[in-house]
């Protein structure tokens, strides 16, 4: 086969369209990478060979002006870098792929599962799986079912980065963040807050479009860095402090076996065809998961710069045809992040 022509959405700077980007360049494959995002101001489209501007997923010419510009450029693979578009492509996902457009992505099943979190929950409750004590609160009522303290607030969906998330460390601070919350969502999830802020993992687990498992890899999370905690504050019940992490995560990246494990059998339960991550705290042997996201990861360039390199992998295996050894070998170590910047001179 000829160069693939890959095309990655959304990609703006600091999200996953832009890690996808940085995962292929570290392949050994030359793939042709044609960047899409909303704006022209992205710095994800200063990386790519070719660019192309689309409009907001909840546009009705989205799909129609995507498949269009993949059929002018000739791409061989699809990858989106966003939320929006992932839903909004997963319910097509068929159509997509009757354009001869290699799409590896999970099961709309799973995706919806997986994108809110009151349903996430749910699975996990259902099938044995560990997870913290969580209300899903509708109304101010169902505020007063919660008798533990500290408690997380979180939109049920959306939410990414941990956006308008909050820690409430009695019934007080529960009703002010609470009520404030009603007014933004129709409903969000209250989850006790479990473990400290150095059992924080987020594990990958990638399997094939068949369901095979293919391997799996986790970051011990440094959620105390400056750039990798969206809120610390301190506790009242102890010393430590009570941190809630950011979209930006860095730390010790490895198999962690006793960790890893345990997701693997969560993306079998699941269904999972495709990169799943599983973000949870570690406590007592014990994996409670808070949230699961069935997509390809903001960790995916240091993923791949220790040879695990979820997109790369995809394409080998399914359109290159390329046997890939299940447990692959990777290395292990720190991963440590900062901020670059690009400068875009007027025309």
């Amino acid at each position: 086969m000829e160069t693939i022509r890959v095309m990655i959405t959304g990609v703006g700077g600091g999200g996953n369209g832009e890690q996808l980007i940085k995962a292929l360049r570290l392949s050994e494959k030359k793939y042709h990478l044609i960047g899409a995002d909303i704006t022209p101001l992205s710095k994800g489209l200063t990386q790519v060979d070719e660019q192309v501007i689309l409009p907001l997923a909840s546009d009705p010419a989205y799909l129609d002006t995507l498949l269009t510009s993949c059929k002018k450029l000739g791409v061989d693979a699809l990858f989106t870098g966003s939320e929006p578009e992932l839903k909004k492509i997963s319910a097509v996902q068929e159509t997509v792929r009757a354009e001869g457009i290699f799409l590896p992505m999970n099961p709309q099943s799973v995706i919806e599962t997986c994108t809110d979190k009151s349903q996430t929950m749910a699975f996990l409750r259902d099938n044995g799986f560990a997870f913290p004590k969580t209300t899903t609160v509708k109304e101010p009522a169902d505020l007063e079912k919660i008798d533990y303290f500290p408690a997380v607030l979180k939109p049920s969906i959306g939410g990414g980065g941990s956006a308008n998330t909050f820690i409430a460390q009695d019934m007080e601070e529960l009703e002010l963040f609470g009520n404030w919350m009603l007014k933004l969502y129709p409903e969000f999830i209250v989850q006790q807050y479990i473990g400290n802020a150095d059992c924080e993992y987020t594990v990958g687990v990638l399997s094939g479009m068949d369901g095979v498992l293919i391997n799996s890899i986790a970051v011990k999370k440094n959620i105390l860095s400056a750039l990798s905690n969206r809120l610390k504050i301190r506790s009242r019940y102890s010393n430590e402090l009570l941190v809630i992490s950011s979209g930006i995560s860095q730390g010790q990246i490895g198999r962690f076996p006793e960790v890893t494990a345990q997701c693997e059998t969560i993306a079998a339960r699941l269904g999972s065809k495709s990169a799943i991550n599983i973000q949870l705290r570690f406590v007592d042997g014990q994996c409670y998961v808070f949230e699961i996201n069935p997509r390809y990861s903001g960790t995916s360039s240091f993923r791949a710069m220790v040879g695990y390199n979820e997109p790369d992998i995809m394409i080998r295996k399914h359109l290159l045809g390329e046997t890939i050894e299940p447990h692959f070998p990777y290395k292990e170590g720190h991963i440590l992040r900062g901020l670059d910047e690009v400068f875009m001179e007027l025309t």
